[in-house]
């Protein structure tokens, strides 16, 4: 009889399979037999983990959401050098889910609007307890602010190859994210004006915007 620690292995080496097959030829194109080859176990036994391919997306999908977001809240918590330095230069460890999310995200299907919706749900999440802890500014508009610093981090696993072009180097390669950690820490640390000029006026526009809104209200 097969061990439950067995099966916990052979859970997890499925569900690696899949993202690199996910990651690599698309959800559609890849089969429960493929996944079986690559994680050298029988299709049969994926049924019997995950019951079908759309159950297995959904857990790669969960996986993968949960590394990003773990390793990035203890770099939150506690952001030591050597966590920085650590984050930076294991590309082994990332390099795989940011192929998986470069491709998943994109795909048009109601999983990849749950899994944008995860990364959402787990930056409110964050941002909550930032926020909580005395660490962010005050914000007019909390849940756009929350999509904006998610599409930030989204933007560039979609854009991967934009960006690669624009840098010169792979995002993920030591130059590569050497040259992305400081600007990303400033823009969101200070912003990049350095007067409140816009800001003020884009406020008094918009109040005056709804004062005459109001006004023809009534």
């Amino acid at each position: 009889m097969r061990s439950a620690a067995n099966d916990l292995t052979a859970r997890a080496r499925i569900r690696d399979a899949a993202i690199a097959a996910f990651a690599r030829d698309g959800f559609d194109a890849t089969s429960l037999r493929a996944i079986a080859a690559e994680a050298g176990v029988s299709a049969a036994l994926i049924v019997h983990h995950f019951g079908d391919k759309n159950t297995l997306r959904a857990e790669c999908d969960e996986y993968v959401v949960s590394v990003f977001i773990d390793d990035e809240h203890d770099l939150i918590e506690a952001p030591t050098g050597d966590r920085i330095r650590a984050a930076l230069h294991d590309l082994d460890r990332y390099g795989r889910y940011v192929d998986y999310l470069s491709r998943m995200l994109v795909d048009g299907s109601p999983a990849a609007d749950r899994l944008f919706d995860s990364f959402l749900a787990s930056t409110r999440s964050v941002l909550a307890e930032q926020r909580d802890a005395g660490m962010l500014e005050p914000m007019s508009d909390p849940e756009l602010t929350t999509l904006l610093v998610t599409l930030m981090g989204l933007g560039p696993v979609v854009m991967r190859s934009q960006i690669a072009r624009a840098l010169g180097t792979d995002q993920l390669s030591p130059a590569g994210l050497l040259r992305l950690t400081l600007p990303t820490l400033e823009l969101l640390t200070h912003g990049i004006y350095s007067t409140t000029a816009l800001l003020d006026s884009a406020r008094n526009a918009l109040s005056s915007e709804g004062t005459a809104s109001e006004g023809d209200a009534s």
